[in-house]
């Protein structure tokens, strides 16, 4: 009955969001698209994460609708079970039960834009329990597999294999022999399909270049800013994990200790603090935090129980009413009207001027960080480049606001190598919000720009389209319609 309920309240949660498109959601759902086309990541196009994410939402279908809700709300059920078999194991049903709940209930009742898709920090959850899990069934060599897999979603599964060897040293060889197998076979198939040399440049070259930049001024004040505001939505199991280590005794409180604070430093890489960072804390937090909310019912259990009621209104009222009304505005059949998804709104109003004279064999390339707009085109890409980012050098946290390249010379060879591809669409979503990384900013772009006319215009989006032959006008001279 749990468990029903349970996956009940994620695929609810999901459907309702079935209109929208999320950021880092539709990035990977792009790549998906470009995959089931025949592409190969990094090889064919350019994605700067790891390659199983995409790969996920090849099995979820590659495309928007209730089939990806559906196969997300499986999946994070899936983390469900592992957090309830982990806490079973640990202690006894009831925790595992209650871990499982709390579990479901923080991927509900969170930010939409973090819970409801599902990029690498998210896509994680699953492997990262799994990992755990074949520690506590004295599976280590299994336990290290499963650490290999949550790499390859993130490159953060470093830490999940750094839990698994501090938990079980006495178990080192078996672990480290396990993750080393997966990364030895992911990499030769990564070579094997030519994409060894572009997940090393995308992944780990950009990626190392992106983390060493944080845009925040202060970014151990925000830290602790934002690791506040967390906590105070999942006040409920933080207070949880304080009775377990004021309660509990034996090896469990040094199990504890690790798992918290390696996976505290994950979401420390950076100095960012993303919403999302957090999944990497979320399954300790939750499965020690129901064992102490468990002890503290032992003394007093009426007061921790109606203490516990309230502290999930809070997520619960914040969050919740949201959910009711997308779902009206699904069955009344009715735009979304929520300041949240303007972004979203637009990509598919671009789309739409795109799919109106669009033939079956045109493509596409969007500059900007607005996947989704290769989703509701349904177009192939027009160029390696799925995005701006690779482009103009700035990654798209900050490309609203900021236009310092973190990797100018990669950007400037990636411009060059653009300049040799045809799309027969651009769609610029970048240019309005931030006109110093428009596409006639750069010099080298402008005489390829120069076969491309205007010709649509959303309230965040300018739509050009290349000409088959002679015309009157370019895109410079019919940038302004």
């Amino acid at each position: 009955m749990v468990f029903g309920a349970i996956f009940a309240a994620l695929a609810a949660s999901r459907l309702c969001h079935i209109r929208i498109l999320w950021p880092d959601g539709d990035y990977h759902l792009a790549a998906a698209a470009q995959i089931l086309r025949g592409s190969v990541p990094f090889r064919d196009f350019w994605f700067d994460k790891p390659p199983l994410t995409p790969l996920l939402h090849v099995a979820f279908g590659g495309r928007d609708g209730a089939g990806l809700a559906l196969g997300a709300a499986c999946y994070l059920f899936l983390a469900c079970v592992l957090a309830g078999f982990i806490a079973g194991r640990l202690w006894s049903e009831r925790e595992g039960l209650l871990a499982s709940a709390l579990l479901a209930f923080h991927l509900v009742f969170y930010l939409p834009s973090a819970v409801i898709p599902i990029p690498v920090d998210l896509a994680m959850l699953v492997p990262h329990l799994a990992a755990v899990a074949c520690l506590v069934a004295a599976r280590p060599a299994l336990a290290g597999v499963f650490a290999g897999i949550a790499f390859f979603f993130n490159v953060k599964g470093v830490f999940v294999l750094a839990v698994c060897l501090l938990w079980k040293p006495e178990r080192f060889l078996r672990i480290a022999a396990g993750f080393a197998t997966v990364v030895a076979a992911g990499l030769a198939g990564l070579a094997a399909a030519g994409a060894l040399q572009g997940y090393w440049e995308q992944v780990w070259v950009w990626g190392l270049r992106y983390a060493g930049s944080s845009p925040e001024p202060h970014p151990y004040l925000n830290g602790l800013k934002r690791s506040a505001n967390w906590l105070a939505f999942h006040a409920l199991i933080a207070l949880g994990v304080a009775v377990f280590f004021a309660r509990e005794r034996g090896a469990r409180l040094r199990e504890a200790w690790v798992w918290i604070l390696v996976s505290a430093a994950a979401v420390c890489v950076g100095l960012r603090f993303s919403p999302r960072y957090y999944f990497h804390l979320l399954p300790a937090l939750v499965i020690f935090g129901a064992r102490g909310i468990l002890l503290a019912a032992e003394l007093r259990r009426r007061t921790v129980t109606a203490a516990a009621a309230a502290l999930l209104l809070i997520p619960a009222i914040r969050f919740g009413p949201r959910y009711f009304l997308l779902a009206e505005d699904l069955l009344l059949h009715r735009p979304h009207q929520w300041s949240d998804v303007a972004l979203d709104q637009d990509s598919r109003a671009a789309a739409r001027i795109v799919r109106s004279r669009a033939g079956e064999r045109d493509t596409l390339l969007v500059w900007g960080y607005r996947a989704g707009i290769y989703v509701y085109t349904d177009l192939k890409a027009g160029s390696r480049f799925l995005d701006s980012q690779p482009l103009t050098g700035v990654p798209a946290e900050r490309h609203f606001g900021v236009s310092t390249p973190v990797a100018p010379g990669m950007a400037r060879a990636n411009r060059a190598e653009l300049t040799r591809s045809t799309p027969t669409f651009i769609v610029d979503a970048l240019s309005i919000h931030n006109p110093s990384l428009g596409l006639d900013r750069f010099p080298d772009l402008l005489p390829w720009l120069a076969a491309y006319d205007l010709v649509g215009r959303t309230p965040l989006s300018l739509v050009y389209m290349r000409r088959h032959g002679p015309g009157e006008t370019g895109f410079l001279a019919r940038r302004q319609p």
